[in-house]
């Protein structure tokens, strides 16, 4: 019996992209091929790529580019390979396939026509598929942590965002089939779920005619996972019933994601999220007095087209008055195929730099104040890494998410994967210090 090829992976972009190169793992796993993380030793390597924005572009190019010169015959999925097949294909002969968004879940069958000498193309122009808890899955978070995808797609036209071209319009799960897999990981021994989809306040629209992310989130309720959290809360879906839900779920983490993207009437009519210019300040407002220990992150644009001086102004006051927890703050970068990639008044790279700089310099104030207030407080931490030189524990507190906040960093001894109490002794802008109140063996 010939021996299955070896495969390697890197993975580019955002956690979406993460869970769909988990399950091509998953399904290459299962189908006998062997997985390994030296790119060096693989016979095929798959770069999961990103195409959100030009940034991300560049670094897909560039990874694909230095996998080329290593003459390494590469299979190019996600979001790239959706937006760009004929040119990808034109431009790299080292790529042997190409796997759009919504035909990851072939990939067993890829890999098999590309073993026969095949160069394949498994595009769907429009992405319709979505995996669930019975496809084939190999997590690369840390052991205690997954997220779960609760719908795909978007079918919301912003004007600046691409997503809805790359990824197809919204398809959710069912409650049934989120639950089940929420309690496979629970049986696996994973502390945080992150539920995540492209507007989570959506979800279950396209299926039961109506948002019923409250009714998921009471079903979940009941699954013994101590932290789930929710990640991309479109601020005008947060109604009573969802906070509610919040409210009365103990396991369902006080964080909210909310993408605002601007403060301005003028511009979010612009970016055509008209209704959210509005009704901003009273949702954080609602939201603050309902749950007064929310931790609120979110993302804004700067460098809109159109974006005057005065709109700038606006969104600095408004960051200063709500004091969110996090925030991102993200260039204008104009997308062909979007509304925005069109419009007059386009601004300089310069002036968009100067007013992200001028935003972060204000919340990193913000920040330190509001990491400040756990200083002296008991704080459970999710556990994760050991410094091997130091022995100093890393972890995550509740008003941290991965990779986009900060971290927990104690002194003391136990196991990785658990939930413990730490005496916070210190904070910076991004991070908490402390210490664990007794070791677990």
């Amino acid at each position: 019996m010939s021996r299955k090829p070896t495969i390697a992976f890197t993975h580019l972009g955002c956690e979406k992209n993460r869970i769909d190169t988990e399950h091509i793992i998953g399904l290459l796993a299962q189908a006998g091929y062997e997985v390994d993380a030296n790119e060096e030793l693989a016979d095929y390597v798959i770069v999961n790529t990103c195409s959100f924005i030009q940034a991300a572009r560049e670094e897909s190019v560039r990874t694909l580019v230095e996998l080329a010169e290593a003459n390494k015959k590469i299979v190019i999925a996600g979001c790239m390979a959706q937006h760009f097949p004929e040119e990808l294909l034109a431009e790299l002969p080292e790529a042997i396939a190409l796997v759009g968004t919504g035909d990851y879940h072939k990939i067993v069958d890829v890999m098999q026509r590309v073993e026969k000498g095949d160069r394949v193309k498994e595009v769907t122009a429009e992405p319709t598929y979505i995996a669930n808890e019975t496809t084939p899955r190999y997590r690369t978070t840390s052991e205690a942590v997954a997220y779960v995808r609760i719908a795909e797609g978007c079918d919301y036209r912003c004007a600046f965002c691409i997503i809805p071209h790359l990824r197809g319009n919204q398809r959710s799960r069912t409650i049934e089939s989120i639950v089940v897999e929420a309690q496979q990981l629970a049986d696996q021994g994973v502390k945080e779920i992150i539920l995540i989809s492209q507007i989570t306040t959506n979800y279950g629209v396209d299926i039961y005619g109506q948002p019923k992310l409250a009714e998921l989130l009471y079903a979940l309720g009941k699954v013994d996972i101590p932290w789930i959290r929710m990640h991309y809360a479109y601020p005008t879906g947060l109604t009573p019933k969802v906070i509610t839900a919040i409210q009365e779920t103990p396991n369902i983490l006080p964080y909210l994601d909310l993408p605002l993207q601007h403060s301005h009437p003028e511009i979010l009519r612009a970016m055509n999220r008209p209704w959210q210019g509005h009704v901003n300040d009273d949702i954080i407002h609602r939201v603050k007095t309902a749950i007064p220990n929310a931790i609120l992150r979110t993302t804004f644009i700067v460098g809109f087209p159109g974006e005057t001086e005065e709109h700038h102004l606006h969104l600095v006051e408004f960051i200063k008055r709500h004091e969110f927890d996090h925030v991102g703050v993200f260039t204008f970068s104009p997308e062909e195929g979007t509304h925005a990639y069109n419009l007059p008044n386009q601004l300089s790279q310069a002036v968009m730099d100067t007013r992200r700089e001028e935003i972060m310099e204000v919340q990193q104030s913000i920040s330190w104040q509001q990491n400040q207030k756990s200083v002296g407080q008991l704080v459970d931490v999710l556990i994760e890494q050991e410094n091997p030189q130091t022995g100093e524990l890393i972890g995550r507190s509740a008003r941290f998410s991965p990779e986009v906040d900060g971290l927990v960093y104690a002194q003391g001894e136990t196991r990785l994967g658990c939930i413990v109490p730490v005496m916070i002794t210190d904070a910076d802008i991004y991070d908490l210090y402390g210490h664990l109140t007794y070791s677990v063996a």
